[in-house]
Formats: C-alpha cells, sequence, structure tokens
C-alpha cells in the first residue's frame, strides 16, 4: 500500500505537499549495513508490505529532485514554513499591483514553497487536449492547470502576460526596502517541458509561418531534455519571471516587461544557490512568480524556453541596510548587474551603467577604474530580446577582486 500523502512515480515515492522524494528500491548498503538490500526489499514486497517497511523499518531517506535528475547524493529536502499552492485561488493572470491581494503572508527570514505551471501549448479552450495529444499524464501539476485555467479569469482590463502564483507578503517590508530572494531550490514537477514557434513570435516574426510544439522529455540520468534523438538540452531550471509590486501609482501592469521591480527578466543564471535583490515600493513587497523555465539559452530567441512547471523554494530576507533602484544579482561566484530598455542598445549602457556604478561604489574603486575592471573582466550577455523590454546582464567574477573575501551563503 502507499502511505498517506505519497504518491508512486516508477521507483521513487514522492511526498504530495513536499515534494521529497523517497527511493524504496535503491541500493541502501550505506545506510542500512543490509548486505543485500534488493534482496531483502523483494522479500518483504512478497509479504504486501514492501512500501512501508522502505519508509520505516530500512530508514529509507529523504532526497531532493536534483538527486534524481543528477544521479547524486544531496542533503534532505528543504521543509518550508509555508506552502502557496498552484490552486487557482492564488493565481494571477498576467500583471502585478500594489491592490491585488496578497495569497500568503510570510515572515521575514520565512522559507516558503511556491508551486508553478507552466501553459505552453495549452488552450484554455481545451486544456485537457495537450495532454492526450502528446501522450502525457494528468499528474497534479496537469490537473492545476486544467482548473486553473477553467477557473481563473483574464485581468478585466485586458492585460496580458504569464500564469502567475502569488502575491505573498513579507512582514516588515517597506518601500526603500531591499528584498534578498535565497533561491534554495528549484525542482520540476513533471518530466518533461514545451518549447514553441508561431508566427510574428520571437526575434524572427516573419520567419515562421506555422506553429509548432516541441515536448521535451527529461533524461533523469543525463540530466538533459531532448525534444528527439540527437538534441540533448543541459536542465538548468529557473524562475522567468520573480517581482515585486510596482509603486502603488503605477497601477496594475502587465508580466509581458520587466521593471525596476524584476519580473519578466528571463535570467537563466537564476538557479538553485543564486540570490535575487528586489528594491521595495509597496508595502509587503508583494512576491509573485511564474514563467518557469527548465532550461534556456541567452535571448530565448523563439519567445519561450523550455517551459515547465516547477517548485520554487526561497527564503525572504527583509534588507534595511540595503538600498537599491534596481535589480541586482549575485551567484557564489559572480555579481550580476542588470539593464533594461525595449533598445537593445539602450539596454546594454544601463547594463554597463549598473555594473561600473556597482564597482565603484560597492567595491571602492574609481569610476575610471570600474569602467576599466568593466572592459576587461566583466561578461555582458544578452538576457532576452522577446520581452517588450529588452535585458542585457553583466557577469562580474568575484575572483579578480583578489584583495577582498565576499561572504555567501549555503543551501
Amino acid at each position: 500500500m502507499i502511505p498517506e500523502g505519497y504518491r508512486l512515480n516508477e521507483r521513487f515515492l514522492i511526498h504530495k505537499k513536499y515534494r521529497v522524494f523517497y527511493n524504496y528500491i535503491g541500493d541502501m548498503n550505506q545506510l542500512t549495513g543490509n548486505e543485500n538490500p534488493r534482496r531483502n526489499f523483494l522479500k518483504t514486497a512478497a509479504k504486501g508490505s514492501a512500501v512501508v517497511l522502505s519508509l520505516s523499518g530500512i530508514a529509507a531517506r529523504a532526497v531532493a529532485a536534483d538527486e534524481i535528475l543528477n544521479n547524486n547524493p544531496v542533503p534532505p529536502a528543504i521543509k518550508p514554513d509555508h506552502v502557496v499552492r498552484s490552486i487557482p485561488e492564488n493565481m494571477v493572470w498576467g500583471y502585478y499591483g500594489a491592490d491585488v491581494p496578497p495569497v500568503a503572508k510570510v515572515k521575514d527570514g520565512d522559507i516558503v514553497e511556491i508551486q508553478t505551471i507552466n501553459t505552453t501549448g495549452i488552450t484554455r479552450r481545451d486544456p485537457e487536449a495537450f495532454f492526450k495529444e502528446n501522450n502525457l499524464p494528468i499528474d497534479e501539476q496537469a490537473q492545476d492547470i486544467i482548473a486553473i485555467y477553467k477557473n481563473v479569469k483574464p485581468e478585466p482590463s485586458g492585460l496580458t502576460g504569464h500564469m502567475l502564483t502569488g502575491p505573498v507578503y513579507i512582514e516588515g517590508a517597506e518601500p526603500g526596502d531591499t528584498l534578498e530572494v535565497r533561491i534554495l531550490d528549484v525542482i520540476p514537477r513533471s518530466g518533461y517541458g514545451v518549447n514553441a514557434v508561431w508566427p510574428k513570435g520571437g526575434d524572427l516574426p516573419d520567419a515562421v509561418t506555422t506553429r509548432q510544439n516541441f515536448v521535451y522529455k527529461y533524461d533523469t540520468k543525463k540530466h538533459t531534455a531532448s525534444f528527439k534523438p540527437g538534441v540533448e538540452i543541459p536542465i538548468k531550471p529557473f524562475m522567468g519571471v520573480m517581482a515585486v509590486s510596482p509603486a502603488p501609482e503605477k497601477g496594475r501592469v502587465s508580466s509581458i516587461p520587466p521593471g525596476p521591480y524584476g519580473g519578466n527578466m528571463d535570467l537563466k543564471h537564476l538557479v538553485k544557490g543564486t540570490t535575487l535583490y528586489l528594491p521595495v515600493s509597496a508595502k509587503g513587497a508583494l512576491f509573485t512568480t511564474g514563467d518557469c523555465h527548465a532550461g534556456q539559452g541567452n535571448g530565448e530567441i523563439s519567445g519561450v524556453a523550455i517551459e515547465a512547471s516547477l517548485t520554487l523554494i526561497v527564503k525572504f530576507i527583509v534588507r534595511k541596510d540595503m538600498h537599491i533602484t534596481h535589480v541586482r544579482a549575485e551567484t557564489p561566484t559572480h555579481f550580476i548587474a542588470l539593464g533594461l530598455d525595449p533598445d537593445l542598445a539602450t539596454a546594454m549602457k544601463n547594463a554597463a551603467t549598473q555594473a561600473t556604478s556597482f564597482i565603484r561604489d560597492e567595491l571602492g574603486f574609481t569610476f575610471n577604474e570600474a569602467l576599466s575592471i568593466c572592459s576587461t573582466g566583466v561578461d555582458f550577455e544578452v538576457t532576452q530580446v522577446v520581452d517588450k523590454t529588452l535585458g542585457v546582464h553583466a557577469m562580474i567574477p568575484k575572483s579578480i577582486f583578489t584583495n577582498k573575501k565576499f561572504e555567501y551563503w549555503k543551501v
């Protein structure tokens, strides 16, 4: 029998709430000291109680999703303080705003699990059709997508954008503060993702004559995704949209273009173990996320990445000591400055301005020194060119500053 709260997927038990995976027929030698744990499992299975014994008598261990994808041991899954499910009442269709009611209230320092969904290739008119046509299971995330399409309404004014989860209200966050978002994990919720091309979309709008969806199936051993033999794209899950509310006087804004509040940045470097800094403009910050990606190339030139339902686990920290006006990010090895503008050349100039300002103001160099460092040691990459407001990000290596030590948190 399957224990309450779990579902069986191949050789793993998956906890429905916390997305914890239990390997019940894998090699348990190091955990149990059993000479042949597989034989013991089969003996127990013959008695009709294999799964229960695997959780209690065999002392099975919890593993995060990237152990399944990487086939490498990782620490036990993180237990959140709050879980925000991807159910209709927790979704907003395509917008942010200070007047949008929060779906959860959390404390400064809380760990929050936020479920998100992918709708690429799925129509509101018949959401079940996509799964049937592509022989995909109607699993939990698919059921969420179907329920959301049937129950969540577009913004009344006609604003369009992504299907997003949130907003989450963070207690203590006030305008002028910075919200530090530590990305503790990003976990796939299914075994596939979807890319698409369509006429008038992406960076080659006139070259595409027909719409086509590409279903990328995951190879859990190689940690890759493929829509046909001979093509393997690395799986590196991240959230395309992470935003706080714009200032109240801005009203509601579409989630398609990014802005000073974050949003649809499509910054592929914001994977597990990285940090996003967002300037707070509304009380409670009102964090919203979605547009989830299993993998993406810089530019995202078809208009979408490998869109995939994901679970985001973050720690929210309200920074009263940090006052920024533009989005900033950090990895264990780099600082990241972003430049945004509808014109790509201006976005590049804005990224250069943000990078030189950061090196000057935060690291203690003159402007001329900072400009020289940016020209010789910093890589400027195109983030995306398809979201109306385009992006360029500056990758500033910490290693080039040999007289400085940079503390960083660990997952």
